[in-house]
């Protein structure tokens, strides 16, 4: 069962982790997805959910977001290319989607439904599709 989610908090209030700069420093990537996780996750973008969602970051929180945008819009892009949101989620880990079977039968239909799968997406969906 997919849960609700509270769209006017933050990755850190939902998941009660709040990540501290290191003291050696970060990559721009990491220091961007700890500035993401401290943002209400419903103003979140196509580009901010891809983001974290391809680090594997807030996943029981986003991938519920991605699906209601992926349903809309199956090829939503962020900053990369058409369906790079679609590519994020469906190269999520087995074990994501053995914890949540219901979003991974959405994620099935929207799949099975493109009529036509950009090349860049290819390999994604067929990795995710095969058995």
């Amino acid at each position: 069962m997919t849960r609700l989610v509270n769209r006017d908090r933050s990755l850190e209030e939902l998941e009660h982790d709040r990540w501290s700069v290191p003291s050696g420093g970060e990559t721009r990537l990491m220091a961007t997805v700890r500035e993401l996780r401290g943002r209400p996750i419903g103003g979140l973008t196509v580009e901010d959910m891809r983001l974290l969602i391809g680090q594997n970051v807030g996943l029981a929180h986003l991938l519920p977001l991605a699906v209601e945008v992926l349903r809309i819009d199956p090829l939503a892009e962020g900053d990369m290319y058409e369906g790079d949101l679609l590519a994020a989620v469906l190269t999520s880990s087995a074990e994501v989607w053995s914890e949540f079977p219901a979003l991974e039968q959405k994620v099935r239909l929207i799949v099975s439904e493109l009529a036509d799968v950009p090349p860049a997406l290819k390999g994604q969906v067929d990795g995710f599709l095969a058995p």
